[in-house]
C-alpha cells in the first residue's frame, strides 16, 4: 500500500498532467480570440510545446511505475471562467493583448510552482532520471515566461510610441 508522501507525490504528478493538458487547451482558446499576430503565434507555440511536455511527464509516470489518475481540474475551469468575463468587459484592443498576456504568464507561474515541488519530491525519492524530465519541463515554461514578459514590454513600447506620436502631431 502506497505512504501518504507517495500518494500524495502521485496526485502531484497527476495534477501537473492533467494541468499541462488543459494549458494546451487554454493556449488554444486563448489563441482563437486574440487579434494580435505575435500572441496568437506565441499561444500556439506554447500549445504545440505542451505536447512535448506531455511525452515527458508520461514519461516520468513510467520511470516511477505509476499511472497518471483523473482529479477535478476546477482551477483551469474557474481560470478560464473569470478570463472570460474579464476579457469580454474589455472595449480597447491593447488592453486586451496586455490582459491575455498577463494571464498567460499567471497561469504558468501557477505551473512553474507545481515543477519546482516535483522536482525536489523526485531528488528526495531518488527518482533522478525524472528530476531531468521536470526539469526540462520547468526550462520550458520559464523560457515562455521570459518570451511572454518580452512580448508585453513590446506591446507597452508601441503603446507609449504612438501616444508619443499622437501627442507631438497636435
Amino acid at each position: 500500500m502506497p505512504t501518504q508522501s507517495q500518494f500524495r507525490r502521485r496526485r502531484n504528478s497527476c495534477h501537473v498532467r492533467q494541468g499541462t493538458e488543459r494549458g494546451a487547451a487554454i493556449y488554444n482558446e486563448l489563441g482563437n480570440v486574440v487579434e494580435d499576430p505575435q500572441v496568437k503565434e506565441a499561444l500556439e507555440a506554447r500549445a504545440f510545446v505542451s505536447q512535448s511536455v506531455l511525452a515527458k511527464i508520461d514519461q516520468c509516470f513510467k520511470l516511477i511505475g505509476e499511472k497518471p489518475v483523473q482529479l477535478s481540474g476546477r482551477l483551469q475551469e474557474v481560470f478560464l471562467e473569470d478570463f472570460r468575463k474579464e476579457l469580454n468587459q474589455m472595449q480597447s484592443p491593447a488592453a486586451k493583448r496586455l490582459f491575455v498576456l498577463a494571464k498567460l504568464v499567471h497561469h504558468t507561474h501557477l505551473r512553474i510552482g507545481e515543477y519546482v515541488a516535483l522536482i525536489a519530491a523526485a531528488d528526495v525519492t531518488g527518482h533522478y532520471g525524472v528530476g531531468v524530465l521536470l526539469e526540462s519541463c520547468l526550462a520550458d515554461k520559464l523560457a515562455f515566461v521570459e518570451r511572454t514578459r518580452r512580448l508585453i514590454r513590446n506591446v507597452v513600447e508601441v503603446r507609449v510610441a504612438e501616444r508619443k506620436a499622437v501627442e507631438h502631431a497636435a
